[in-house]
């Protein structure tokens, strides 16, 4: 660190930043030289002083130092190794322990307080330009080409949970708990990954390095346009198949035929196996030693996607009655998406395991700590697209591979069918039924479902 030091210092002292007697203020107008100041700004190898030219513009009556600008101080007393460092620690641990493990590793004082103000405050300033870039695309005023290594599948996967939050961010609002109040806000999340091959036993293997998350606090219409942009970027006007995963919540399908009515769209298998349960709790009294059985046998129907005979209507009256009817509206309204002997065949993944990770780590170990009640700013600055961290939406707007990867043969080499044109195709049998795709997009593959792109 010394060392380090010993060499930063003359260096950045070689250049005092004096550009003459006036200086652009960056409103178009000249300021002028007032003196030289000095700042302490905290580095990698520990604290540096900067002795600088000083302007003062008194128009705007603001001064500036044109030399800050150059190393990526202008405004801050952190330089970009630590403050990257910063929001990496707060991205994974509160605030406290992170400051105390940046403050050992870059020879820095740094409280929980500071290491919280930058890492929020960066988390925002990277939420406002993807928000930006993703009201372009939706505007059509940006148009993002589709990755050089396109993916043979890309799959959106979408879930919510609450996050503790103050009391005066939960006013006026309903909640689930005892007294009618919320006491937690809703964060939409989403997990964008690719899958190219299935392994030796036919199960899809998810692409090494290519999951990447995204969630916000907006309502669903913010996060849709967000999602949307997002899976943009990763190429899904340009995969031979686009895949949405959720777990049955309305909000979640409304967003999906609105942004990709092209997609196929799959209500998670281990959500529907839990709801299996509610029903089979109401006919217990029915089928007294008989009820494992049953239930494993539905069980089955469920996994096979014989949704009818899963969802079967027994003749029961009064409460039970509705309270049955309601626990089989989840197959009712989900029946078409959970045909997973059918979405199983080719090779497709039919859980939405990794957005439910997801809510684990990204959310759950971070916001949801024993005792955090957090403003809504506050937690939305430390949610991805956190600079630095490895959750950033950085990857979902620019997915990088490591060298050296090999990208193994598409899935639909695995089982493909030739037709009478000489492609490759899956039978068309084996996916849903969807509208042809709008000519001059990007889609020259063929669909799982037998159309052609």
């Amino acid at each position: 660190m010394e060392l380090g030091l010993s060499v930063l210092e003359p260096l950045l002292a070689a250049d005092g930043g004096y550009r003459g007697p006036r200086a652009d203020c960056g409103a178009g107008r000249q300021a002028r030289f007032v003196s030289y100041r000095d700042k302490t700004v905290d580095t990698v190898p520990g604290p540096v002083r900067m002795r600088r030219a000083w302007y003062h513009c008194a128009q705007c009556e603001h001064g500036l130092a044109p030399r800050d600008g150059e190393p990526g101080v202008a405004g801050q007393t952190m330089s970009p190794g630590p403050a990257r460092m910063s929001d990496r620690a707060a991205a994974a641990v509160p605030f406290t322990p992170g400051a105390a493990l940046v403050g050992e590793l870059a020879g820095i004082t740094l409280t929980g307080r500071r290491l919280g103000r930058r890492a929020e405050a960066d988390g925002a300033a990277a939420a406002a330009v993807i928000e930006a870039q993703a009201a372009a695309i939706a505007a059509r005023t940006l148009i993002p080409l589709p990755p050089a290594d396109l993916p043979d599948m890309l799959y959106t996967a979408i879930d919510g949970t609450g996050v503790p939050v103050a009391a005066a961010e939960t006013e006026g609002r309903d909640g689930k708990a005892g007294d009618g109040k919320a006491h937690t806000r809703e964060v939409k999340l989403c997990c964008c990954f690719t899958q190219t091959t299935v392994d030796e036993d036919g199960r899809p293997v998810r692409d090494p390095h290519s999951s990447s998350y995204l969630a916000t606090f907006a309502p669903a219409a913010g996060f849709g346009t967000l999602m949307a942009a997002g899976a943009r970027r990763r190429g899904a006007a340009c995969v031979r198949q686009l895949v949405i995963l959720g777990d049955g919540a309305p909000w979640i399908w409304n967003l999906a035929s609105q942004h990709s009515p092209q997609a196929t769209a799959i209500a998670d298998l281990y959500h529907a196996r839990q709801h299996l349960h509610d029903p089979g709790k109401l006919l217990a009294f029915m089928l007294g030693d008989h009820h494992a059985g049953w239930v494993a046998e539905r069980l089955d129907d469920v996994d096979n996607g014989d949704i009818a005979a899963a969802a079967r209507v027994f003749p029961l009256t009064g409460i039970k009655a509705k309270e049955l009817q309601t626990a089989l509206g989840y197959f009712e309204n989900n029946a078409h998406r959970m045909r997973y002997k059918h979405f199983r065949s080719p090779g497709m993944f039919a859980g939405s395991g990794t957005v439910e990770a997801g809510c684990r780590a990204v959310v759950g170990q971070r916001l949801k700590l024993s005792g955090m009640h957090w403003p809504v700013p506050g937690a939305a600055g430390i949610l991805p697209p956190l600079p630095g961290s490895q959750r950033s939406l950085g990857r979902i707007l620019d997915p990088a591979r490591p060298s050296g990867h090999q990208r193994p043969e598409p899935i639909w080499q695995h089982f493909a069918q030739p037709d009478h044109q000489g492609q490759a195709r899956l039978p068309a049998s084996h996916l849903h039924s969807c509208p042809t795709p709008p000519a001059g997009q990007c889609r020259t593959r063929p669909l799982a479902c037998g159309h052609d792109r």
